[in-house]
């Protein structure tokens, strides 16, 4: 009798450990999951709008401290830190100075369309609409600084965070 009750606990007991080592498993895998999820969509989001990822990678910075052992298989599986690589980064930052240097260009056309739509009309202006023309070109130029200084300064806060994304790439982000 106490053989088999023996043998009833210990198979009890090596149930409830392999039930317990499953539903370990289960977790581990759903979070691994769940981290796909959130950090999924923001690589794509990050591909389109690369100024984005300062304030994402700091999220999975934290994420990473929390969970760090769905952070270690996911690097693993994807031979590089997860979500965002050196490269990707890498890739971002180059994406962002292109946008920024496509703006820059625009900005510069734009702005030199209008000086000259208000200088071709000026050259035919009585002097009392030079002086209005004189002050709108004025403006334009006032705005155009204004605008540029603006982005420039976006620009360089964003490209500071980049800079120092790449710079801690080995770190844990």
């Amino acid at each position: 009798m106490i053989l088999a009750t023996s043998f009833i606990a210990l198979v009890v007991a090596v149930g409830v450990a392999l039930l317990l080592r499953e539903m370990r498993h289960r977790h581990r895998d759903s979070t691994v999951l769940k981290l796909i999820g959130i950090f999924g969509p923001s690589i794509a989001r990050v591909q389109v709008e690369p100024r984005e990822l300062p304030a994402w990678a700091g999220v999975a910075r934290s994420a990473r401290r929390v969970f760090p052992e769905a952070f270690s298989r996911l690097d693993a599986a994807g031979r590089g830190s997860f979500p965002f690589s050196s490269q990707f980064i890498e890739g971002a930052h180059a994406r962002w100075t292109a946008v920024w240097l496509a703006w820059e260009r625009e900005h510069d056309l734009t702005y030199k369309r209008l000086a000259s739509e208000v200088e071709v009309e000026l050259a035919q202006a009585s002097s009392e609409q030079a002086r209005l023309l004189e002050a709108r070109f004025g403006e334009i130029e006032q705005e155009k600084l204004q605008r540029y200084q603006e982005r420039y300064e976006e620009y360089v806060r964003i490209g500071k965070a980049f800079a120092a994304l790449e710079q801690s790439s080995g770190d844990a982000r």
